[in-house]
Order: C-alpha cells, then structure tokens, then sequence
C-alpha cells in the first residue's frame, strides 16, 4: 500500500463501523459452506524458517494459497513450489489490504517486532489469524491483542506455541486440579536457549543490501538502521531488543505454557531479574534467571515462577529417581505433597519421589485431548470446534512472559498493577511497556 493515510483511515473504518466486520464474516462464512469452495484460503506472511513450517502443515491439511508474503525473495522457493499459483509479496501490508476478502486466514512468521502490526491488521480487516510465539513483542501489543480478541469474538484465533496441543499439558493442569502434588509453592523452568547471538553490540559499518531483500520492510515498525551483512536477517534477530525477544521471549510461551495451564495465573504482582550476564543496551543477555509472583486465586494459594535460561539449571529435585536426568528445557513444580517433573514444553510428566505417580493414578478428564495444534486452527475456521491457545489465553501467557523482558531492562524489582497494565515502582518500566512505532507501522491499536 503506497498510501499510510488511506491504509489508516480504512482500517478506522473496519474498526469502528459496527456492521463492517459481520458482514465480511458472514460472507465467509457462506463461502466455506458452498460446494464450490470447500477449501480453506490460507495466507503466508513469512515464508522461511519457521514459514516453511506453516507451509508444510497447511499444505498436509490440504488447504489452498491465494498469496504469501516474505520481504526475502529468497525464501519464496518452498512457497512457489507448493502453491505455484499464488500471487506474491514483499509488503504484507500490501497484501492484506488486495486480498482480505479472498483469503479466510493468514499464518504470521516472521521476526518479533512485525507480529503486532500484521496480526492487528488483519484482525481489523476480519481474517483468521495465527501468529508465532511470543506473539507479540511488547506488554502492551499483548493487551491489545487480548482486548482485540474479545471484541472479534468470531474470529479464530491461534498462537504458535504448538505444544499446547500436547495431551501432557492437559495431564499436568488435571494432577494439579486434582491435588496430586498438593499446593505448589514454586514453578521453576529452564531452557538450554539462546542458540543464537546475545550480548553483542551493534556492529558498526554498513553493507550493501541485497536486491532480493527489502530492507524497509524488515526493519518495519522498529528504527531505521544499515544493513550489515549475517547481523540481523536471517535468524540471528532473536537476540536484538529491537527485534526479537531473547532468550525468554522465544522459549517462555512454549515452557511457561505449563505454569499457565497448569495453575491459571493471571496478572503477577511482581517480576524480577535476580541473575543477568552478558545485557548489553542493543541485546538480551546470554544467562538470566527471572523470578514472578503470582497471587493466590480462587483455587490455590500465591507460587513464585523462576525462569533460567544460558544453560542454567535448577537443583535436582529431591527424591527425583537416581537414573533419571533433567531435560535440556523443561519445569519443575514443587508442592507441599511433592513434585512434578516435565521434559519440554509438553514431555514426559513424572514426579519426585517417583512412587507419587503411582499414587496420583488417573486424575479426573478436565480438556478433551487436541485433535492437533494446526488441524485445531483450520477446522476452527470452518466452524468446526475451537481452538486452545486463542489470543484470549495466549496474550495473557505472552503478557506475563514479556514481563521478565521488562524486568530485564530495569535493573531492579518491577512492582505489577495487571488491571492497569502498569508498574506502580518503575517509570522506566512503563517506558518499557509500549515503544514506538516508524511512520507508516502504528495501525490505530487503542491506547
């Protein structure tokens, strides 16, 4: 789209015209139920890394492509072989404004800092939307998105944490609920992430951009800045404030799903970095430990999450059987009856001591099992069931982690107003919440 204002001045129109968003969805709906359209329109914005992912998925699933998107010509190739007839994109932006109305859903993979403004337009416009973890990359997009579920309640909606289809999940919320570990006091969770750079500065120079790239649009919302050559494109952006969200950020909505699932916080009252090595002011760091307060709710008292990436680990549960090893990445829940032990995001559940499970036996079905993260997703479209990391669940996992990204900035305790969306200790960390957005990428999300 060559036009921010008209882009803008539409949207506001989508947004705040009550009757615009029924019909489009109406109509939609029409067309998924007539025989000559029984397929499912799948969108592309990101077509490499985890893109290529999404391709294979939908394509599994049989759906079709009208169009993707990628801002690296270069990673068009899986996306033309399998759908060489679709219509191609530098600018998603561009895309979502020619074809909304002849796609039903768009798949969002691409570097953090482009999830908000892609995903928020296309709810705006009325399409289906997935987006990768941590489906934002501020607090404050993560409100946005909660609140925009709510109002576009028609709207599927599916966050790419693809454990959360896992049957574990729901096994471990079931022991929980049903006391098989008592009260838990404390969550600790770990990953053996960043596989990629962190703690490095900005490289100085400036290298010339390749004619496959647009490098406008990968920059995108965030501050202009040069080109350098293996710094930014393709991967490595994790590990930049300005783009990604470390360590945390790429791990804690799959991890931390369990935490969330399991024990159903909402808003912590605190948040904390108690360990940082490596924090540079362009980059996450290469160790930290992150430590939440969340408070009692209606079923279970107040518990403390920790968070340790760079390889650290927890202390081996005691009681924990002596040939089994901790997980590269996984979380510990410690109870007043014992603990529970998960491998991943979604592994082997077992407890400590090991004779608890046998114990535990089969707590009572709380969640049907997952028919698949992604099938959930398309047939959810199709008006066939729902689907279980919606943003109405996932934006609260994606707030809470993002939170530990704040704490890491401030340096100190971050005292947590939830209702607000405000720390009541910190200015710094409230500058942290939000940032600003480059002329042309600020989509008129409420303030």
């Amino acid at each position: 789209m060559g036009n921010h204002s008209t882009r803008r001045d539409f949207l506001k129109q989508v947004t705040y015209a009550g009757a615009a968003l029924p019909f489009i969805m109406s109509s939609r709906a029409r067309a998924q139920g007539d025989d000559k359209h029984p397929d499912v329109r799948i969108a592309f914005i990101g077509t490499g890394g985890i893109g290529g992912a999404h391709l294979d998925a939908m394509k599994e699933l049989g759906v079709s492509c009208p169009c993707y998107c990628d801002v690296d010509r270069n990673m068009w190739g899986k996306a033309s072989e399998q759908y060489p007839d679709a219509k191609q994109y530098q600018d998603y932006r561009k895309m979502l404004d020619a074809e909304s109305t002849n796609i039903d859903g768009v798949m969002i993979g691409v570097p953090d800092h482009q999830h908000f403004p892609a995903t928020i337009m296309a709810m705006h416009l009325g399409v289906n939307v997935y987006t990768q973890k941590p489906l934002t990359h501020t607090v404050w997009e993560s409100r946005q998105l909660y609140r925009a579920a709510r109002k576009y309640r028609k709207l599927v909606t599916q966050m790419g944490n693809q454990g959360h289809a896992s049957d574990n999940f729901r096994l471990l919320h079931e022991i929980i609920r049903a006391g098989g570990i008592g009260d838990v006091k404390e969550v600790y969770t770990w990953t053996d992430r960043p596989i990629w750079p962190q703690g490095m500065d900005r490289p100085a120079g400036e290298d010339p951009v390749p004619e496959n790239l647009d490098w406008d649009i990968w920059i995108g919302p965030a501050k202009m800045r040069p080109f350098k050559q293996g710094a930014y494109h393709s991967f490595v952006w994790r590990g930049w404030k300005d783009f990604g969200t470390g360590a945390l950020g790429d791990m804690g909505c799959h991890m931390m799903d369990a935490t969330f699932w399991g024990l159903e916080p909402e808003f912590p009252t605190s948040v904390e970095a108690t360990k940082v090595e490596g924090m540079t002011s362009e980059a996450y760091p290469n160790k930290s430990i992150i430590k939440w307060e969340y408070p009692a709710n209606d079923w279970r008292p107040g518990f403390s999450q920790y968070w340790l990436d760079g390889k650290i680990m927890p202390d081996r549960p005691e009681g924990m059987a002596a040939d089994q090893n901790l997980d590269s990445n996984g979380s510990i829940f410690i109870g007043t009856k014992g603990t529970l032990i998960m491998d991943g995001a979604g592994g082997r559940i077992t407890t400590a001591p090991a004779k608890l499970m046998e114990e535990i036996g089969n707590p009572p079905q709380l969640q049907p099992r997952s028919i698949g993260h992604y099938k959930e997703w398309v047939l959810a479209i199709k008006g066939e069931g729902r689907t279980w990391a919606n943003f109405e669940y996932s934006s609260r996992l994606a707030e809470g982690t993002l939170l530990g990204c704040v704490a890491l900035n401030t340096g100190h305790r971050v005292e947590w107003d939830g209702e607000k969306c405000e720390a009541t200790n910190c200015e710094v960390a409230n500058s942290l919440v939000t940032k600003e957005y480059r002329e042309g990428w600020d989509f008129g999300a409420e303030r």
